[in-house]
């Protein structure tokens, strides 16, 4: 059996896996033929959706997936929103009566905030500070907050695209 050392794994995460804890969302025909959206109509108010990040993972130290970057693409339709801020969170699992641990890796993202908010199509690129092997008491959830302002916003999220190495 061969070693795999793959330094330009990616990983599509369709909307359907998102979810949402504050906002009003819907699965929707998107702009683009044949596609589905994670919809949000005009509304005042911030909105929050979840993220999960599914990628291998292992008990082995320095196997599995070496989470570098996400992606996030989505298309703000109608005004412009106060702010988009993404967030990862790291969820450590607890043992047997033990409650999960949330910390939150650094990140940076690009495009700037000033250019992430306005009308039109984005790709927000959320990049670890320094780059995680996925140990298997561990998971993460990105999680996106968007303000829309009192003239309300309407957000559609095509979906989201994982980077990382994968080492097995």
């Amino acid at each position: 059996m061969g070693y795999v050392h793959d330094t330009q794994m990616s990983q599509y995460l369709p909307p359907t896996m998102f979810h949402y804890n504050v906002g009003t969302w819907t699965q929707v025909a998107g702009q683009v033929t044949d596609t589905i959206v994670y919809h949000r109509a005009a509304a005042n108010e911030t909105a929050v959706v979840n993220i999960p990040i599914m990628i291998p993972s292992n008990a082995a130290g320095y196997k599995g997936a070496y989470l570098k970057s996400i992606e996030i693409d989505y298309e703000l339709l109608v005004a412009e929103p106060t702010s988009i801020t993404p967030v990862l969170n790291k969820v450590t699992r607890g043992a047997d009566t033990a409650v999960a641990v949330v910390t939150v890796p650094a990140v940076t993202y690009l495009p700037a905030q000033a250019s992430a908010k306005t009308v039109d199509q984005h790709k927000l690129v959320v990049t670890l500070t320094t780059p995680e092997w996925i140990d298997n008491d561990v998971y993460f959830l990105l999680e996106l907050t968007i303000v829309a302002g009192a003239g309300g916003n309407t957000t559609d999220i095509l979906g989201a695209v994982v980077n990382y190495t994968l080492r097995v």
